[in-house]
Order: C-alpha cells, then sequence, then structure tokens
C-alpha cells in the first residue's frame, strides 16, 4: 500500500509539472503572437510614411515647375 501511495503521489507531482510547462508554453506563444503582430504594424506604418515621403518628393519638382 506504501509502494503505491508513493506512486500516485509521484504520478500527481509529474502531471502537475507537464501541465505548468504547458501553460508556460502557451504564454509564450501568446506573447510571441503579440510580438509579430506589433512588428507588422510597425511595417505598415513605416511603409505609409515612405509611400507619402515618395508622393511629396514627386510633387515637388511639378510645384516648381508650375
Amino acid at each position: 500500500m506504501t509502494r503505491f501511495a508513493i506512486l500516485a503521489c509521484a504520478a500527481l507531482l509529474l502531471a502537475g509539472c507537464g501541465a505548468e510547462t504547458a501553460s508556460t508554453a502557451a504564454t509564450v506563444g501568446t506573447l510571441k503572437k503579440q510580438e509579430l503582430e506589433q512588428g507588422q504594424q510597425a511595417m505598415e506604418q513605416a511603409k505609409q510614411k515612405v509611400n507619402e515621403s515618395l508622393q511629396q518628393m514627386q510633387q515637388s519638382p511639378q510645384r516648381a515647375a508650375d
């Protein structure tokens, strides 16, 4: 009976570690997803600024000619 109790406790402890590992992995996955989304938003904003700058540069010679 004592052997069974020790094995049962060991199994519970190991199961708890597995649950914690899965929870940690899910948290890390969520954080990485947020980082990726923020990076994509930053890239999109940078593209818009570059396009605006290019448009202004193209319009400057036209205005000078007028």
